[in-house]
């Protein structure tokens, strides 16, 4: 039984992107690490969670209807 999945070598553009194709790449890998570059700061400057509700009862049977 043969995968029917492209493998990066089938895909006839790989090794040749070139004009919008490779803007558009860039742009995306760029802004990826845009938002990721944000969301570390963000946990920086907020810290970590301290207001987390703790549980102390453990759950036995869950009821089904």
């Amino acid at each position: 039984m043969k995968d029917n999945e492209p493998t990066l070598n089938s895909i006839e553009d790989y090794n040749t992107l070139k004009g919008e194709k490779k803007r558009i790449v860039w742009m995306v890998i760029v802004i990826g690490l845009m938002i990721g570059v944000v969301l570390v700061g963000a946990k920086y400057y907020y810290g970590d969670v301290n207001d987390t509700i703790s549980v102390e009862e453990s759950i036995g049977k869950v009821p089904v209807k």
